[in-house]
């Protein structure tokens, strides 16, 4: 086991490089000249060149990736010329690793606005992550274990509807009836969790109701489907021709068998939510990596999308690599991939 899950870091660590290397070759070596952008639009040309050689653009692609790279290995010091630094000490900038660039435009590491806004992208992202895990989980169980009675029919229903209705319609009106016209709840702003725990839980339930009940839609749906499927199994009418009870016969042979794909999925959604949640932290003015983005796109603040690109990649990367070894823990088959 300990094996299989070496094995699967060193291919995670290996992606992760990989990617870094096709973001830097898609962003820099495109027509776009960030020089140009951090400098101003009424910069000259020496100016410009300036820029290059403060930020490290006047060197070659290979070059920026192999020092993009020891900066997240070691940090790295800004402006990347050592004579500028040592002509301007006052004003050398020191990025800390793992260090993801700095932004001209907001004059700031990358690492220190993802680091505001990171935060709040996982904590929504996790909340709505328990929230539609055990809700689908349940309502699929149930819809299973009643197949073809109303009750079952009443949650894929209700199912369907939740999972056609867009996040910004579930969250403008969780927004409008439970938090301003019935105030179940106050309007949900983000408090960080190290400063209070409880304020924090409860500012999230809204914004993250929002995605799990999207969410929650299809795993409650896809859970049925694979817990009816796995029913069908061969071990499993054997262990009911045996005597095996209902609540042990679904939680030892015919859950564990139907957790394989879910598995995959939650991960993999889980990653992609982390930088998906662009809408839902609109509706709830919550600045997470979402709203990050899209104000770093607008205002063409290039190293600060490509720190975005590589932490989304990461999670994406990391999730994958999570998903195997819980994989190799449901089924032990898979230690011999």
């Amino acid at each position: 086991m300990f094996a299989y899950i070496v094995r699967r870091a060193v291919i995670g660590v290996a992606l992760l490089i990989v990617m870094s290397l096709v973001t830097f070759i898609l962003f820099f070596s495109g027509a776009f000249d960030p020089a140009r952008n951090a400098c101003g639009k009424v910069c000259s040309p020496a100016q410009i060149a300036q820029t290059k050689k403060a930020l490290g653009y006047d060197k070659p692609l290979v070059v920026q990736w192999g020092k993009f790279l020891k900066g997240v290995v070691a940090g790295r010091d800004y402006p990347d010329d050592p004579a500028l630094r040592k002509a301007n000490p006052s004003l050398v900038t020191h990025c800390a690793a793992p260090c993801l660039g700095y932004s001209m435009v907001n004059t700031t590491t990358v690492n220190s606005e993802l680091k505001s806004a990171a935060p709040v992208s996982i904590s929504i992202a996790i909340v709505a992550f328990v929230l539609w895990i055990i809700g689908g989980l349940l309502f699929g169980i149930i819809a299973a274990m009643t197949k073809g009675s109303f009750l079952d029919r009443g949650i894929v229903g209700l199912s369907l509807v939740f999972y056609a209705f867009p996040t910004f319609v579930i969250g403008l009106l969780l927004l409008r009836f439970v938090a301003i016209r019935w105030q179940i709840f106050e309007l949900p702003v983000y408090v960080p969790f190290t400063q209070n725990p409880g304020l924090w839980l409860t500012n999230l339930i809204l914004p993250a109701l929002t995605l799990a009940l999207f969410y929650m839609a299809a795993y409650a749906r896809m859970s049925r489907a694979f817990i009816i499927e796995a029913s069908g199994e061969d071990y499993v009418r054997t262990a009911k021709a045996k005597g095996v009870k209902r609540v042990p016969l679904l939680l030892k042979h015919t859950l564990r068998a139907a957790l394989t794909p879910l598995v995959t999925m939650a991960g993999l959604d889980l990653a992609i939510l982390l930088g998906g949640a662009i809408i839902t932290e609109n509706v709830f003015t919550f600045h997470g990596l979402g709203l990050l983005a899209v104000t770093s796109n607008s205002r063409q603040d290039l190293p600060t999308i490509v720190g975005i690109v590589l932490l989304l990649s990461a999670f994406v990367i990391v999730a994958n690599v999570i998903v195997d070894i819980l994989y190799a823990f449901i089924d032990p088959r898979v230690r011999l991939v």
